[in-house]
């Protein structure tokens, strides 16, 4: 089954034994948490799809899983030269559902997914978000900047230092002599 939405609230477990898959084009700026990190106009659409399937566990008991891709791009300010940098975004993300947050707080440690409470409610664009604004990276930087402040590719940090007069060079030559 595939379905086409911009705000859906699922239930977990029904999604996840009917095989359901979703698919959606959101646009960047109902995003608000993402939408606050950006710089601009926020334009553009964040294309997402999640997967919902029931996988075996232990005991023969079989376990609520979904699977979230989404792609977007977020137009974010470039450290270096401070200049609007447009960054692409992609969380490619399973996740298996437990029973109440005593359950995923007990096997956190041990598991190597990422863990989320059952609900019959559930939010998928906060998901996404929530991956998205984990997938943005703490100092957003052009590859190579264009600005004539920001160093190039070709010069390290070291070298930009360099060039630059050391403020008291000059005071150098004005030694106090005590006779």
């Amino acid at each position: 089954m595939e379905n086409q939405s911009n705000a859906p609230h699922i239930d977990v477990k029904a999604f996840a034994k009917a095989q359901t898959h979703l698919t959606g084009q959101t646009p960047l700026s109902q995003f608000e948490r993402l939408s606050q990190d950006c710089v601009g106009d926020v334009r553009g659409e964040v294309v997402w799809s999640v997967q919902g399937s029931m996988q075996p566990a232990s005991a023969g008991t079989e376990s609520v899983w979904l699977h979230v891709s989404a792609t977007a791009s977020v137009p974010l300010i470039c450290q270096r030269c401070l200049g609007k940098v447009d960054l692409a975004l992609n969380i490619d993300q399973d996740f298996r559902f437990v029973a109440d947050e005593a359950t995923a707080l007990a096997e956190d440690d041990e598991s190597d997914e990422d863990l989320l409470v059952l609900s019959r409610d559930f939010d998928v664009l906060a998901l996404i978000e929530d991956e998205l604004l984990m997938a943005m990276p703490i100092v957003p930087m052009h590859e190579t900047c264009e600005s004539e402040h920001a160093p190039t590719s070709d010069a390290s940090a070291a070298d930009v230092l360099e060039e630059k007069p050391h403020p008291f060079a000059a005071l150098r030559g004005l030694k106090i002599r005590k006779n």
